[in-house]
């Protein structure tokens, strides 16, 4: 690597940031950073994606004219980029189309997920070869749908829009029908296989059995996560939730890299073997925006990074899954969610035509503003105890124009700026410079 001016001062922010916020997961688990660092090097979205605690440490020390105390604290996602949306299935059992992944969640600025959502469009535009004034397009699409939806909000007392199978078109459509013919028998066979007359987990390459000292402590952490699902979400537990195998996982995506991880696998609604369940029981790690921001009146509320996500995740999305909650284990906080048949996340490799895109994101920026607005007084909990909608409206003060204006032209110009901190990290991470050798 040939240090000079800028690259050489910009490397060192990229690497000292990424080891700030990384390094004791890279200690324990080198090998899953050589894959994250690698995957990150593959394209600028990717080292995007990767790289939240980046992202946060360039824009949480600028000024922001369109928030304020209120909409400056609201829960937010974290972790906002076009991959991060896809179906699921609610406790009402309907499909939804939604925001997915909130492990990054926490309290911010609305429009620090506007921001990174506006990178994350710009530099998909430019792997697509898309002109910058058809991304700048795209994104003003974006955020007018954010605005509209918002106003809506704002308009009605009702906080239950959901994009579903009745009301959307297009890929969005596609993939909920997609999810529909989805079967819990087809994603069981996949992954287990039957043993006097029982399900347990196949073997294979991302699982490894638990020794008798491991798999009692993660037994314990599950049924103390028991006790964290709603009384109104929980199920008959004289049948529903016996736990049936449990194995060691890894191989999940870019931002899990080095975080503990179990599936466990558990009685469903009956005795039937096609109704078992699979869980995941991942660790869960410290969010991105916390680092730089002051957290010290948030942080007491939570019992761990665990109990903070499942909280976060309660809030923002209005049907949560019924088997969501949190435990510990050796004292660190873990996350429990169904591995629901159900997920399927929103395909951007056959989305090349402006049109179909522009269609797409305008969902998009529908889904946004229903988390942000559902994640006030009217949910679960406590920290955000006004309505959103109308904070954001009130700090808007009609400059909705200069909003899309401001966020369009930070998406075009960050974007930019990854492109080039991509080629550094590389560079950076090839010379053994990131904490971990490349090989």
């Amino acid at each position: 690597m040939e240090p000079d001016g800028g690259g050489a001062e910009r490397t060192e922010v990229i690497v000292r940031t990424l080891e700030d916020a990384f390094a004791p997961l890279m200690e324990a688990d080198a090998d899953a950073f050589r894959h994250k660092f690698r995957t990150m090097a593959a394209d600028p979205h990717a080292f995007y994606r990767g790289s939240a605690c980046l992202f946060y440490a360039d824009v949480t020390g600028h000024d922001d004219p369109f928030t304020d105390e209120r909409s400056g604290r609201i829960w937010i996602h974290g972790d906002l980029h076009v991959e991060n949306f896809g179906t699921y299935l609610n406790a009402d059992g309907r499909l939804v189309f939604d925001v997915n992944d909130f492990d990054e969640a926490y309290l911010g600025r609305y429009t620090w997920d506007l921001q990174r959502f506006a990178a994350s469009l710009a530099l998909t535009g430019w792997q697509k070869a898309l002109p910058e004034p058809v991304v700048r397009a795209l994104l003003r699409r974006y955020l007018e749908a954010y605005l509209a939806q918002v106003d809506e909000y704002c308009g009605t007392d009702v906080d239950d829009f959901a994009l579903q199978l009745h009301n959307t078109d297009g890929p969005v459509h596609d993939a909920l029908v997609h999810a529909r013919q989805r079967t819990r028998a087809e994603q069981l066979d996949a992954v287990t296989h039957r043993v006097d007359g029982t399900r347990m987990f196949r073997e294979d390459p991302s699982m490894r059995r638990l020794g008798r000292r491991e798999r009692r402590k993660v037994v314990a952490a599950y049924e103390e996560y028991l006790d964290t699902i709603p009384e109104q979400k929980r199920w008959n537990r004289d049948l529903f939730y016996d736990l049936r195998d449990v194995v060691g996982k890894s191989g999940f995506g870019i931002g899990s890299a080095g975080l503990p991880a179990y599936n466990i696998l558990i009685e469903g609604v009956s005795q039937a073997l096609d109704n078992d369940v699979v869980l995941s029981m991942k660790q869960a790690n410290v969010p991105a925006v916390s680092r730089f921001v002051d957290s010290g009146t948030v942080e007491g509320y939570f019992r761990n990074e665990g109990h903070r996500t499942v909280v976060s995740q309660r809030a923002l999305q209005v049907h949560t899954d019924p088997l969501l909650g949190y435990t510990e284990l050796d004292g660190v906080g873990y996350v429990v969610s169904e591995v629901s048949p159900y997920e399927v996340d929103l395909d951007w490799s056959g989305l090349t035509h402006p049109d179909d895109i522009d269609h797409v994101v305008g969902l998009l920026g529908k889904a946004t503003a229903k988390i942000h607005c559902a994640s006030d007084e009217d949910s679960d909990q406590d920290l955000v105890d006004f309505q959103v909608e109308h904070a954001i409206t009130e700090s808007l003060a009609g400059s909705d124009e200069d909003l899309v204006a401001w966020v369009t032209e930070f998406g075009i110009t960050y974007a930019e700026q990854v492109r080039t901190d991509h080629a550094l990290f590389v560079d950076a991470f090839r010379a053994g410079h990131v904490g971990i050798t490349a090989t």
